[in-house]
């Protein structure tokens, strides 16, 4: 289904740029299809607020519905059935290329919506990456997505905290549903899910995360709505957060845990390899059979092993690659920051030095405005770095957000330099903020790109640009990259292997180990990460791949008049798409060239 609200990593920016030749022009389509997808893009924001917070549309930012609910799935699954069999009463030959191009991207991801909804994945509602409760906290922090500007928004972020009470229990309703059918989580995960829980539990409210936005009431309040707010905020945290998040951690302790399985992968539960079959057509956007990934997977790891072989030997090191990997993840020498503003200015100074060169290969650019900055502490020891999307109007930038528990713990051989292309610029900033700013799409186009392997595989894909865009020239941070590009490679390895060839945690983790630069800690919480979420993983390669193949196939042809600031305008132009769609829409580009 495609309701994944929780992907927060991903979306966002400003809409006003204009996009010079986009094919995505409305105003010369058919006007009754345009009505449809966007009567289809402002229905499903209705269904789904929360996608609406973090587009930045505020009219529903007093909602949560209760997802899991039988009512709420027939109502998503009627709402895609609906609108598909709408936009396929248009005749696609008769339709202009742009129109084709939306008709193409709506009904894949519609069809493969409703594809979903037989495998009853509510059955395992959350887990410790997925998971609403986390959501509700980044949410009512008040220094995240929900807006905490005026007495009004105050008041909706309570009406919103108010149901989540309901959710939990149907998500507990939907868990004990999962333990009668045998599709249940991996205890492993579990034991992951309580101390999440149970964090939120205070005596205190004043202590509690929930508490925040009162901490950070603007000054033009009036004393009256200060007190009642404090007064409203203290109530809600003692009788909704605190008896249901307890709620939630007592029934993982004290019923669910023991009912989880040992196994690690889909293929245990019933119809786990159609389950997961379904999510490596869903994540990957591409009919490749698992075994096909899992081949390419070893084949993408044997070479970028050689490339990494080649770099040790040029810095000198005696010994083997994973002496090589030790080295660098314990060398005093990597560990040069003292304070998180240090951290944040050293990804700063990569932002700066490449900006010769990238505005040689990108000649759109966003406007929305792009700022880096720590990770909250509350979050900080379970998130990766990743990239926030800003809101339409500009009023929240794209946000780069970077875990810095210790910065004199932070190793610069991590793949500085890579990480910033990917999660920043110009990975998803560029790619998203374009996107929402190409005010010609239709609406579910620039706001709803769930395309992983699209969206991913270009981010993957900007990591290759680092000597183009004159970085890596350090070893050690190319080293960073290769140690990147190989974590991608072996996620096709043991994301398959997990779920369908019986790979057990412990094996993924050694083989994870065994490959590239990376701790047990680190290796776990990945491993785990594609246990809860299987297939995502395959997206980021299987993407990549893609592009640097169409890239390879247009220099070669169209040799010194390739342009590639306009190869990547036309890869970005259009937004997120299916790639099989992706390939026809830029072949037939590059047929006009």
């Amino acid at each position: 289904m495609k309701r994944i609200f929780l992907m927060m990593f991903i979306a966002g920016s400003l809409a006003s740029c204009k996009q010079g030749d986009s094919s995505g022009s409305a105003a010369a389509g058919n006007k009754d299809l345009a009505k449809v997808f966007e009567d289809y893009y402002q229905d499903g924001l209705k269904l789904d607020p929360i996608t609406a917070t973090f587009n930045g549309d505020n009219r529903y930012n007093d909602l949560l519905p209760n997802y899991g609910s039988e009512a709420y799935l027939k109502e998503d699954k009627e709402y895609y059935t609906k609108y598909l069999d709408k936009v396929k009463q248009f005749k696609r030959e008769d339709l202009n290329e742009a129109d084709q191009l939306s008709y193409d991207i709506f009904t894949y991801e519609a069809q493969m919506a409703l594809d979903g909804f037989k495998f009853h994945t509510e059955y395992m509602p959350f887990n410790q990456f997925n998971a609403l409760p986390i959501t509700i906290g980044q949410f009512g922090s008040g220094s995240g997505t929900q807006p905490f500007k005026n007495v009004k928004d105050y008041d909706n972020w309570l009406k919103r905290l108010n149901a989540f009470a309901v959710w939990a229990d149907t998500a507990i309703v939907n868990f004990n549903k999962g333990i009668k059918t045998g599709m249940v989580l991996p205890k492993s995960l579990v034991v992951k899910m309580i101390p999440q829980m149970d964090a939120m539990v205070v005596t205190d409210p004043t202590k509690s995360l929930f508490y925040g936005p009162i901490t950070r009431l603007p000054k033009e309040f009036s004393d009256a709505d200060k007190k009642r707010l404090a007064d409203d905020y203290k109530k809600a945290i003692t009788t909704v957060v605190v008896p249901t998040y307890k709620k939630l951690g007592d029934y993982l302790k004290g019923t669910y845990l023991a009912k989880g399985r040992s196994t690690s992968g889909l293929s245990s539960l019933p119809d786990g390899n159609a389950l997961y079959a379904y999510y490596v057509k869903l994540q990957t956007t591409t009919d490749k059979t698992p075994e096909q990934i899992y081949q390419t997977g070893l084949s993408e790891v044997a070479r970028i092993r050689k490339a990494m072989d080649s770099i040790k030997n040029v810095v000198g090191f005696k010994g083997d690659l994973p002496a090589f990997f030790a080295y660098m993840k314990n060398d005093p020498k990597f560990f040069p920051f003292k304070t998180p503003k240090q951290v944040l200015d050293a990804f700063e100074n990569i932002h700066q030095r490449m900006q010769p060169n990238l505005k040689k290969e990108f000649t759109h650019v966003p406007k929305c405005p792009f700022e880096i900055r720590q990770t909250e502490a509350f979050r900080a020891a379970s998130a990766s770095a990743e990239y926030y999307q800003g809101t339409p109007d500009g009023s929240r930038p794209g946000i780069f957000y970077v875990p810095i528990l210790d910065a004199t713990k932070f190793n610069i051989t991590s793949g500085m330099e890579s990480l910033f292309l990917h999660e920043a610029i110009p990975g998803h900033h560029y790619q998203i903020s374009l996107t929402q700013e190409n005010t010609s799409l239709p609406d579910f186009r620039r706001f709803d790109g769930n395309e992983n392997a699209y969206v991913e595989g270009w981010a993957l894909y900007c990591e290759s640009l680092g000597k183009e865009l004159g970085l890596f020239t350090d070893p050690y941070q190319h080293m960073g990259a290769l140690g990147d590009e190989i974590h991608r490679a072996i996620r096709l390895v043991v994301d398959v292997a997990i779920h369908t060839k019986g790979m057990t945690r412990e094996q993924a983790i050694k083989y994870m180990m065994d490959n590239e630069q990376i701790d047990e800690q680190g290796a776990t919480a990945e491993i785990e990460r594609y246990m809860a979420y299987p297939a995502q993983a395959l997206s980021y390669k299987t993407g990549a791949l893609k592009i640097r193949e169409l890239r390879t196939r247009y220099e070669k042809k169209q040799g010194s008049k390739f342009d590639i600031a306009e190869f990547h305008n036309q890869v970005l132009k259009d937004g997120a798409m299916p790639l099989s769609v992706f390939e026809a829409k830029m072949d037939a580009w590059a047929a006009k060239q």
